[in-house]
Order: C-alpha cells, then structure tokens, then sequence
C-alpha cells in the first residue's frame, strides 16, 4: 500500500521526472539549485514559480536562491537532512509500504491520549527509540499516542513550537520512512497516532518566506510571536492553501488518525469562512471513511467551534484541551495561586464541579487573570467527548520555572484521588509521558539556537523575567537557579528513565493506572458509546463535591471530599461502587468519606 498527498508546491515526484513549486509573489527573481546545478525559475502567474526536472529524483538535494541571494530551503520540504537552514531533499512518499492497509481509525469515544515529545521520550531520542514502547502503552491501556510538533525546526533540540518548516519531519528524530513505520506499527497494536500542529506562527529562526513572500504575514494582526499568518487579506489564498495541505499531509500521507491544534485563539482570521472552519471541512470532505479526529487548544473557550450536528457528529473540531480541568485540580491540589492559577482560588471545588459536568468552568464570566475581560462560551449542551481532559502536558510541566511535575508537588494519595477522577470521567483523558508510573524525571523548555546567540539570549532573559512576577522568583539569586533552556542539560534532564518504573513507589502508581484504564474500558466505554442526556453537579457539607452524568446506558457518579472533616455518602438506587480511595468505609449502602477521599458510582439505565 502506498500513500502520497499532492499539493500546488514543494517538490513533487512522477512519472516524468520532479516538478518544483514556489509561491514567491514578492521575489525579483528565483533560481532552483539542485545538487551541482542552477536553473531560473519561470514565473507561471499569480506569484508562482515553477519547473519540472525529468532528471530530478528523490534523495536529490535541492535549494532556492532568492535575488541572487544565499540559498534557502523549500517552504513546503519534506526533509531536512541538514537542518531548517539546509538544503531539502526530494522525498517520492510512495517508495514507503504501507501495511495497515485495513486501518480506519477508531472512534473518539475509544481515544486514551498520551503525550509525548519524541527527543525525551527515550534516550534515543528519535522514532526508532520510540518503537519499543508501543507495546507497553498498548498494553497500559493507551489508545493513541500525541506527538508534539515534529515539523522541522533550527537545531538539535526544540519544544517543536517554534517550527518553521511544517512538512518536512525533523530529522534529528529520523527520517519521513522511520515515523511512518512508526506510525503503521502504532496501527498493528490498534493505537491512534496525534500530530500536533503549529498554524498561529512560524519560530523565529531558518523562516525565510519573508524574503520571497512577504505577503504570507499581516500586520493588521498582531500574535505573542509577531505579526500574523495573513489569513484574511491580499493574498490570502496560497496561504491558506499552505496550511490546509499541511493538515492533509499528515492525514493522507502519513497516516495518521488525528491532529492537535496549537494555540488557536492566537490564529486571527476575519474572513467569511474562518481557517478553523476551512481546515475542518476539508478534511471530512477528503477522509469520508475515516474515523479522524481534529482537537485544538483554545484558551478563550469557544464552544463554537465544538458544536455537534446531524447524530451528534461533530460540525467542526471533535474536541478541545481543557485547561480548566487541570487548572482547577492544580489549584486544589497545590493552593498555588499566582498567574492563571489566581482565576481558580476563589471556591475551586465549585468551579471542578462545573468543569467536570458541564466542560468549561468559564463560559462567559470575567477573567481577573485577563483584566476583568469576559472569557468563554456555554458548553454545557456539549458531551464530554467534547472535551480532552489532563492533570499535566508540556505546558503545565514545562512551563513550569523548575519543570517539576505533579508527583513531585503533591502527595500520593491526593494525587490518586486525580488520577482516578481524571481516567474514569466521560470526558477524554490524557497522559502526559512518564505521568503513568510518576516519572522522576522533570520536564523543561528547551531550545536549540546555536547558530544564533542574540537569539539564544533573548530567549534566556525572557524566561527570566517571565517567572520574575511569581512570589518564589522575586529576587535575582532566585531566578539565577532556573535552568537555561539553551543549555543541552535542560533537554538532558528531561530524558525519561523507562527502568525505574519497575521499583517503588513507582511501580504502585504505574499499577494502579493500569488499574484505572482497565476500569475506564470495561465501564465507562459502554457508557459514552450511548446517548448522552446530561449532567449535575453540587457542593456540599463543606466542600464535598457529586458529579452525575447520565447516558442511555445508564449513569456515572463521581464524589470527592476536598474539606477537612469527614463526609455521610451513600449509594442511590441501582449503583454500584466502580472505585474509591483505599480507606473508604462502607455499611450498607453509606459510607464515610475522609479529606481526599472518593468515590466512582455506576447506575444501570432506568
């Protein structure tokens, strides 16, 4: 089975040779350096550039040379060998064999995400290294695996977020053929394969579509990173063109399941159609029989763009990270208070019962974290599905001025209260690698810029002054001890130590995990394969939290007790107990909750 995505530009491998593309409506003139050889490039109207090479063919290396300029890679690559400043080279995608020729995704229903960041997540650092481990997550109960952003980015050594060139794998993780493999092995175990996108912008480093193509950026918007994509002005088509083929790209040619969506609150798009709604409607269009799934980050909470139609399919994205899930039991299970965490302090219980149930803990009220702006949508007519839930992900931890990770901050029977009401909610859970057995290891930002030391400095002071508004970094000896994320230690560190799973404590956490997702398998799928009706949710008796959801199968109860006496619970109907704390006490059909305790309920439908 082979498979290939064919788009306008890049390199394009045929039958009659490799044709070359450049969209380059700001450019004098451009020459196509291939090996040894330089050839002008013609003009074929609106902007392009185009040749066809009967002699080209893959493993060829080639480059542009932009105004007589020095060469640049192709925007649209499909490997770097030599780096995001280097040459490409030219890929034919259908010299790879495909074996999973009867895959067709699984139902989102089915989906138990797990994070991972490919150049920590072994010591191989690569896809490879990557291989073994499939089994074991498979094993664990893991359904899809998450890959953060693998697009080609400058160094040995990157987050993936500051990318700059989205269609060409990174080759400090291997080559396209070693994800694919990766990935058609990920299919064999009956696991789903994420790959998480960048569209709100280009790293600041090896971007070089200025220089031919100024018209890619707007400055009519403004993003954390610069000036916007230009989605919506002069010229906006080949742009536009440009991300949704990546979002193809990876669908059709290299298989994969799904998509996470970086940051889109930051993509700003005044069009008719926005580029959300675009990218969403042509990959149903293109991949009718598929179960493929798109999921953004969305820090404003915009229910929109998760409403259901016909059968309860979604009309656009199938779910959305839900940051107020972790920020709410971060808040609760550390008291920490300063940043985002400021808008969870007041009443937190309160808000997990509303996040649990309804998705959203903001749905239109004002942000104080925001100066007072209104933030979010009502979701509560959405279903759980709608919403991807996790107590860590690269961000919480990695951001994080000391990388530290939730078991390093929290004792363990607090956070197997989480862990439980995080793996057995009807709402989509995450783990983030190594969260499964409590990782020693922490997880930092880092970067590589070597090339680059303005840029590598900058990049050191702003962490700095980043964490200079929390309380613990207020002083200058303080902030001397974050780590550089320049430095090959912050990535070093970062490393997974897979051996020490076997030894305790880790060992229990990593058991009882196992234990949770076989739980989640056996009585909670039943459940969110049948319609969903709705959910309640109450505080009570000082901060005891019960959450009810209701399906057709029957319904799903979750009480937790976040105070510091002991709480009266009991049993309602037909329930039966699915889980609870290790010390809670039962007579009959009531029992005492202690502070941290809890309790997972199934109904049968009535």
């Amino acid at each position: 089975m082979m498979r290939a995505h064919s788009m306008p530009f890049g390199a394009e491998s045929g039958s009659k040779g490799t044709r070359f593309s450049l969209w380059a409506p700001t450019a004098h003139s451009v020459s196509l350096v291939i090996e040894d050889t330089e050839q002008p490039m013609p003009e074929i109207g609106d902007g392009w550039r185009g040749l066809l090479l009967p002699q080209a063919g893959a493993g060829c290396s080639y480059a542009y040379k932009i105004n007589d300029g020095p060469l640049v890679p192709d925007p649209a690559s499909r490997f770097q060998p030599d780096d995001a400043h280097g040459r490409s080279v030219v890929i034919d995608p259908r010299a790879y064999q495909w074996s999973d020729d009867g895959w067709s995704g699984r139902p989102w229903e089915d989906a138990v995400l797990y994070e991972i960041h490919v150049g920590t997540a072994t010591t191989a650092g690569t896809y490879a290294g990557l291989l073994p481990k499939l089994d074991e997550l498979a094993g664990l109960g893991v359904t899809a695996i998450e890959l953060m952003p693998i697009g080609d980015f400058p160094g040995r050594r990157n987050w993936g977020y500051d990318g700059v060139l989205p269609f060409a794998p990174d080759a400090s993780y291997g080559t396209p053929e070693e994800l694919k493999h990766l990935i058609d092995r990920a299919h064999a175990l009956q696991l789903m394969v994420f790959i998480d996108v960048v569209y709100n912008h280009l790293g600041p480093s090896g971007n070089y579509i200025r220089q031919y193509a100024s018209s890619f950026f707007t400055k009519r918007h403004h993003t954390p990173w610069g000036d916007g994509i230009n989605f919506d002005g002069a010229d906006c088509r080949p742009v536009r063109d440009f991300f949704v083929h990546n979002a193809l790209y990876w669908l059709e040619e290299f298989h994969a399941d799904g998509l996470r969506l970086d940051a889109v609150h930051a993509i700003h798009d005044d069009s008719e159609t926005h580029i959300l709604a675009e990218i969403a409607t042509r990959v149903r269009q293109a991949l009718p029989g598929r179960n493929v799934h798109t999921v953004v980050e969305n820090d404003a909470n915009e229910a929109r763009w998760l409403a259901r139609g016909a059968l309860g399919r979604p009309s656009f994205h199938t779910a959305q990270w839900n940051d107020d899930f972790h920020h709410t039991w971060h808040t609760l299970l550390t008291d920490e208070k300063d940043g985002y965490y400021s808008d969870y302090a007041d009443d937190p219980v309160a808000r997990l019962g509303r996040t649990l149930a309804d998705g959203f803990a903001y749905q239109g009220e004002p942000s104080a974290h925001r100066g007072g702006k209104a933030r979010g949508e009502p979701s509560a007519h959405l279903p759980p599905s709608a919403f991807v839930a996790f107590l860590q992900n690269h961000d919480q931890t990695g951001n994080r001025a000391m990388g530290e990770r939730l078991s390093h901050l929290v004792e363990p029977r607090k956070l197997a209260l989480a862990r439980a009401a995080l793996l057995l909610s009807p709402q989509i859970p995450m783990l983030f690698m190594g969260e499964e057995w409590a990782a020693s290891s922490p997880f930092f930002y880092f970067v590589d810029f070597a090339d680059d030391e303005p840029l590598s400095a900058a990049v050191r002071h702003g962490r700095r002054r980043e964490f200079a508004r929390f309380s613990t970094f207020d002083d200058a000896l303080a902030a001397e001890k974050i780590p550089d994320p320049t430095a090959d230690a912050a990535a070093a560190r970062s490393v997974l130590q897979w051996e020490e799973r076997r030894l305790s404590p880790h060992a229990d956490v990593l058991t009882d995990t196992r234990r949770l997702l076989q739980l989640r398998r056996s009585e909670v799928w039943p459940l969110t394969r049948t319609d969903y009706f709705g959910a309640e949710w109450s505080v009570h008796a000082e901060n005891a939290l019960d959450v009810g959801w209701r399906f057709g199968g029957g319904t799903l109860r979750f009480l937790a007790n976040f105070g510091d006496g002991s709480v009266l619970w009991g049993i309602h109907g037909n329930e039966r107990i699915l889980w609870t704390s290790p010390n809670v006490s039962r007579t009959g059909n009531a029992g005492m909750l202690l502070p941290w305790e809890g309790v997972v309920l199934k109904g049968s439908r009535p």
